[in-house]
């Protein structure tokens, strides 16, 4: 059984593209990844919830740099 992403934001600027995703993984904690373009930045699974808030609050910080520096938000075609 697959659940919703707890936080996931995709941005775009001239034609590059920036994803952050955690996801949990039932009984086995949380993925947390992050792309630039098609290349894999990070991807680690966490079992302790507190590592996986402060990927939340950096995830947080580097979409708003990313904001600043002009960067668009886009939204998965599943979420409104």
């Amino acid at each position: 059984m697959r659940m919703s992403p707890i936080y996931t934001k995709t941005l775009v600027n001239g034609g590059h593209s920036r994803s952050f995703q955690i996801e949990p993984l039932p009984a086995e904690g949380w993925i947390v990844s992050q792309q630039a373009d098609q290349f894999v930045v990070e991807h680690r699974r966490y079992t302790d919830w507190h590592r996986v808030e402060r990927a939340v609050t950096r995830f947080i910080g580097q979409v708003a740099e990313l904001r600043r520096q002009g960067w668009i938000d886009i939204r998965a075609r599943s979420q409104t």
